[in-house]
């Protein structure tokens, strides 16, 4: 068991007074394995005690380029040096604005915001503005942050059908559910059956391209631009998660399916507080006073949109990804680790489904294929939990309870005690 110092023992105890549940929302571990981390460097990070990890949750995705790149912090650091946000157009904002639609196939214009759950947001009035329509239709298990209208089916009992929507937080309105239909991923027969009958009510189909780790199964993406052109509604990507990790252009260079509006955020900050919608320069309009009628236009204001700080760190974070052989290495980390975890876990006899690509990915312990939420509720917990929980205890941090994100700093060394984990780790998961 990792050693904890008095300090940080201290520490803990303060998070529990003073953080509800002991945590800001993010990944809370259990109790007896539970740290504070104090620095990152590269593809690890330190607690307060001293004890060092290979990271594997990077952030929650952000830190493609490991913590505290040398190039991200010069561009941080000679960006404060000038002022650290002014509530006006800067020019850090535009350059990051031109790259990004000089990156990502649908981006005509961009708006800015601080959070991934404000950009989601944002495409979903973006096109209720644009369509006069006020349905959205969202897959179950898919998450796009935390407001009311996301928080619909993410964590889904499955005891509903299809397409009503469930709440999945205390808070929401009961009137909200109405506004949301729910379909399953990679199911377009559902999908089409559900638009063909609300059609007249929906603006617009929001999708992870890669749903959490599920991966789309082919034609699946390409059916949805179908369904969506032909019922006149608008396709979203919520690309916070896939934006710059599966390739330089997102999820929709990779799968080559483009649709009208997508959202980044994570790794296009650099780890700073960073987010943006992104379209076609007619939907987009629906932001520009001039030009469009009253009635459509929509009012978005946040003291913090396009911070030229968080934007300093996107510029230099693109910059190094748009070097030759980012990807590469990037899919030579991730596939190494995906191969040897499904491998090691049906050595010891059971049955895995790996999922996802290999910049992003984990298992299931499940019998039959997982092609969308309903087929991981059959998957077995327990020897996930416990592969988590005897990774962590050996210096292995992971997303818990399920995502590896790799990053192109991650070193052969990182790679091998990864791997050494992992084949200590899969004996003890049975009983």
């Amino acid at each position: 068991m990792t050693q904890r110092t008095p300090l940080e023992r201290e520490l803990l105890q303060k998070a529990a007074q003073f953080l509800p549940g002991s945590s800001n929302g993010n990944t809370k571990y259990p109790d007896q394995l539970d740290f504070l981390v104090k620095e990152g460097r590269g593809g690890r990070i330190w607690d307060v005690s001293g004890n060092e990890y290979v990271d594997w949750l990077m952030g929650s995705g952000p830190m493609i380029l490991g913590h505290a790149h040398p190039a991200v912090t010069d561009a941080v650091l000679s960006a404060v040096s000038r002022g650290s946000t002014f509530f006006a157009n800067n020019d850090q904002a535009v350059l990051l604005a031109e790259d990004l639609v000089n990156a990502v196939p649908c981006a005509e214009k961009v708006r800015f915001t601080t959070s991934g759950t404000d950009a989601t947001f944002q495409a979903m009035r973006a096109a209720r503005a644009y369509t006069g329509k006020e349905k959205i239709l969202k897959f179950e298990g898919g998450y796009h942050g935390t407001h009311d209208y996301a928080m619909m089916s993410v964590f889904a009992s499955a005891a509903v059908e299809f397409p009503q929507a469930e709440a999945n937080t205390a808070g929401i309105p009961d009137s909200l559910s109405d506004l949301m239909l729910i379909s399953q991923f990679n199911d377009l027969d559902t999908t089409a059956a559900i638009v063909a009958a609300h059609k007249d009510e929906i603006a617009a189909i929001i999708t992870e391209p890669l749903q959490r780790t599920i991966a789309p199964e082919p034609g699946f993406l390409e059916g949805l631009r179908k369904i969506t052109a032909d019922a006149g509604i608008l396709l979203i990507f919520d690309e916070i998660v896939t934006g710059f990790r599966l390739a330089y252009g997102g999820a929709q260079e990779y799968y080559g399916v483009t649709p009208d509006l997508c959202t980044v955020g994570k790794i296009m900050g650099g780890g700073y507080p960073l987010a943006a919608l992104m379209g076609s320069a007619e939907v987009m309009s629906v932001y520009d006073r001039g030009a469009v009628a009253s009635d459509s236009y929509v009012d978005q204001i946040g003291t913090l949109n396009g911070n030229p700080v968080a934007c300093a760190a996107g510029l230099a974070t693109l910059e190094v990804l748009r070097q030759e052989g980012t990807y590469d290495r990037l899919r030579h980390v991730g596939g190494s680790i995906r191969r040897a975890l499904a491998g090691a876990c049906e050595e010891q006899g059971f049955t895995v489904q790996s999922v996802g690509e290999d910049g992003i990915f984990d298992i299931f312990f499940a019998e039959d294929p997982v092609r969308n939420y309903r087929d991981g509720l059959a998957a077995d917990t327990e020897p996930l939990g416990k592969l988590n929980a005897g990774l962590l205890e050996r210096g292995v941090l992971k997303s818990w309870p399920q995502k590896f994100y790799p990053s192109v700093v991650h070193t052969d060394e990182d790679i091998d005690r990864t791997i050494e984990a992992i084949r200590e780790v899969a004996p003890t998961l049975r009983g």
